[in-house]
């Protein structure tokens, strides 16, 4: 959750700790700090609560050093306060730590250490590593063999007793040319510059000052000098790794004129809309299909397919159910994901929160395909759950029941460099270039798409759907990005004033049916996150049977209600909430019916089967204009972070 930044090089090292911690305040906003190293002592500066107050707090203590770690903070253990802000120093003031994860073992390293005569001013696991590291430093001086960098065997040494998942970052008052920084299940980059190197939780930090970049996998550590870097496992073996180069721009991560990032995000929701087609969907086979034209290369035993995600054979091959796991808003998109797979595509499919999953498993079934949803790819729920699946089936393949038990995992997210793009054989990857605000809007949207193109691509390996309505739904969704920017055009002014009628509200419910269910979850969930007002999703048919005891004049009713299958009975639904004295806000489309709503959120008439994909973007908007006219932090909402990098 948390964010680290370090830097060595020939630069004032303070204001690239600063500007890379700006970008990486998403991860944390309860506390920030940095610590520089100059003239053989370490310089540390902390503040509680958001960058601004570090940097109030930098203007007294400027320093040359060319060298430092930084840190933005999302609490775990001990609150928010000064003395839990990172960077953390042992007794000497010599070493000092920033760190990313948790570290489980801690309680039993603290009273050892502290045995040892080590004090703790925190109430952070955190505060461990810096005293660990100092001591084994201590005793390696003692040695008479010294090791070629002694300060990064004593990082070694102590990695090996901590128990958890974490990523550091390391200086040290007594080796001012050594940055040691090392990953176990957290995410951390080195960016390579010119005689400078960086290091970060996230790209973002560091690509305003390097393109080239490479990522360090589990059981990794390395040495940064100004001469170079050195990349090691934990059982000391060299590695030889190849640095990549970054395929996005520093400008997408600014707010281009909007007043928000989040707002920006639901404003490029259309490109990615377009991005996603580009990438998932064959323009060739529309074309072709459009004309009726018979679709098929001209070697017969290859059909053409109006979906290019290029898995092998062995993925889809006697496919009988799928299971997804996901956290948070990925999970509402899961949701979605269930509905197209099991009414377009026909396989059944269940959706579980990973945190749940991971220790109440589904019994084993062969001819399984899990796929895991996480937006920034380092979801450590998510990943803890993959990797559980994937050791249970190894297991189990071969054993006397018989069948397909070998894993098939998919995963599904917006950041190609993420732990989960590298350590599963198939990917999706969703083209929605870098999001900054905490709530997910566009990474949702893309998430959408991902699972409308998976849908579709075993639809059409199964023989499924017929030939006409897999056009008519492919058809529509390249339709969608117009009618996204009509939407855009046309409803958010509107949104905009009904927002304030609202600012004052304590209570709102959100309905839907079918695959709009999962939208009225997501909008539900937005209007918490960012306006902290209580919401709560329902499917609209359970009004009845309980939650319509909270209706009165106070609470108003978000019903969406589009054309389709259940259309009637939504509007119902909404006239049960009506007679309460309910407030009704439909989202629908414009017509006759729609005169039953007080307000309506307007959305172009499409295809049942594709109007989440509107239908989201009117919640979206009601969400943030409430939050913005509350006067609150839409972007960095209190007690969030954007990578849930801790169980």
């Amino acid at each position: 959750m948390c964010g680290i930044v370090g830097y060595i090089g020939t630069q004032t090292a303070t204001d690239i700790l600063l500007d890379g911690l700006r970008k990486l305040e998403y991860r944390g906003y309860d506390s920030a700090g940095i610590a520089t190293l100059w003239e053989g002592e370490i310089q540390c500066i902390r503040a509680k609560g958001k960058l601004y107050n570090l940097q109030t707090r930098l203007q007294d203590h400027s320093s040359p050093a060319q060298i430092g770690i930084g840190h933005t903070r999302w609490a775990t253990h001990g609150k928010p306060e000064e003395r839990n802000a990172h960077p953390h120093l042992n007794r000497e003031k010599g070493v000092a730590v920033v760190q990313n994860g948790i570290i489980e073992n801690h309680r039993d390293l603290r009273d050892r250490l502290s045995a040892l005569g080590y004090p703790f001013e925190s109430d952070t696991d955190t505060e461990t590593i810096p005293h660990l590291i100092a001591h084994h430093l201590t005793a390696i001086a003692a040695e008479t063999a010294q090791p070629f960098s002694p300060l990064l065997e004593a990082v070694s040494r102590a990695i090996q007793e901590l128990e958890g998942a974490f990523a550091i970052a390391v200086i040290c008052a007594a080796y001012p040319d050594e940055l040691i920084i090392a990953r176990q299940q957290a995410p951390l980059c080195i960016g390579f510059g010119q005689g400078e190197f960086f290091c970060a939780s996230d790209t973002t930090a560091i690509a305003n000052h390097t393109q080239t970049v490479l990522s360090l996998e589990n059981g990794e550590i390395a040495k940064l000098t100004p001469l170079g870097v050195e990349v090691y496992n934990f059982q000391g073996e060299r590695l030889r790794k190849q640095p990549r180069t970054l395929d996005w721009n520093p400008s997408q991560v600014e707010k281009q004129g909007f007043r928000h990032f989040m707002l920006k995000e639901i404003h490029e929701q259309p490109e990615v809309m377009r991005a996603c087609l580009g990438a998932y969907f064959n323009g060739q086979w529309l074309e072709k299909a459009t004309q009726n034209q018979e679709i098929q290369n001209q070697d017969t035993q290859n059909p053409l397919s109006p979906v290019q995600l290029r898995f092998s054979d062995d993925l889809y091959s006697d496919l009988q159910q799928v299971q997804i796991v996901a956290c948070g808003t990925s999970w509402h998109a899961s949701l979605v994901g269930k509905y197209l797979l099991e009414q377009v595509a026909g396989i059944p499919t269940t959706v579980h929160y990973a945190s749940e999953f991971r220790y109440a498993p589904t019994p084993l079934m062969p001819h399984t395909l899990t796929i895991g949803v996480t937006q920034s790819g380092e979801t450590a729920d998510t990943l803890a759950a993959l990797e559980m699946e994937q050791e249970r089936r190894n297991h189990h393949q071969g054993s006397p029941q018989g069948g397909d038990y070998r894993p098939r995992l998919l995963g599904i997210t917006n950041r190609p460099e993420s732990t989960l793009a590298h350590v599963l054989p198939n990917v999706i990857l969703t083209p929605a270039g870098v999001e900054v605000g905490v709530a997910a809007t566009k990474t949702f949207m893309a998430q959408l798409m991902a699972f409308y193109a998976l849908a579709l691509d075993l639809a059409h390996h199964r023989h499924h759907l017929p030939s006409d309505r897999l056009r008519a739904l492919v058809s529509a969704l390249h339709q969608l990005p117009n009618q996204m920017e009509a939407l855009l055009r046309d409803q958010e002014e509107p949104i905009a004033t009904l927002a304030h009628e609202f600012v004052d509200t304590h209570d709102f419910i959100f309905l839907g049916r079918g695959i709009n269910f999962p939208i009225a979850l997501e909008g539900a969930l937005k209007l918490k996150e960012i306006s902290y007002i209580h919401a709560e999703g329902y499917p609209a048919g359970e009004m009845k049977h309980g939650p319509i005891a909270l209706l009165d004049a106070k609470v108003p009713v978000v019903a969406i209600a589009v054309p389709g299958a259940v259309y009637e009975k939504v509007l119902s639904n909404a006239q049960e909430a009506k007679a309460r004295d309910a407030r009704i806000i439909g989202v629908s489309t414009i017509g006759r019916e729609a005169d039953m709503f007080d307000d309506l959120l307007a959305v172009p008439p499409v295809d049942e089967l594709v109007s989440p994909l509107l239908t989201v973007i009117p919640l979206q908007l009601l969400s943030y204009y409430i939050a913005a006219l509350r006067g609150l932090d839409v972007d960095q909402p209190r007690n969030l972070a954007k990578s849930v990098t801790v169980e």
